[in-house]
């Protein structure tokens, strides 16, 4: 079970569950991937549904990465994750929204 204390977020991927988590160095990573100026952008465009499908990836990755995942964005384009493309934009914005909101507010435990 993901901890959305710690930021955690459980995503199934190829029928395997992983644990993601955006940590300072993966929200470094994400930045860069984007080439954002910063993350409010992001979370904006998350906030207002404006978000695309490579800052869904990115998230994910990120994610993955901060959760001790070593692969690449190349290794997920065949890949697929339980829920679809619906599953994943969820996930990217729980990730978003864990990473910067003090534990307790808004979120239960994922099942």
């Amino acid at each position: 079970m993901a901890n959305p204390w710690t930021g955690e977020v459980a995503l199934t991927i190829d029928g395997e569950r992983h644990l993601l988590k955006l940590t300072l160095g993966a929200l470094a990573e994400l930045e860069d991937s984007l080439g954002a100026d910063s993350l409010v952008a992001l979370v904006e465009r998350f906030e207002s549904e404006a978000f695309s499908t490579r800052d869904v990836l990115a998230l994910i990755v990120a994610g993955l990465r901060g959760g001790g995942w070593r692969g690449r964005a190349a290794d997920l384009v065949s890949a697929e994750i339980s829920g679809g493309p619906v599953e994943a934009a969820r996930a990217a914005g729980r990730l978003l929204a864990r990473a910067f909101a003090v534990p307790g507010e808004g979120e239960g435990d994922e099942v």
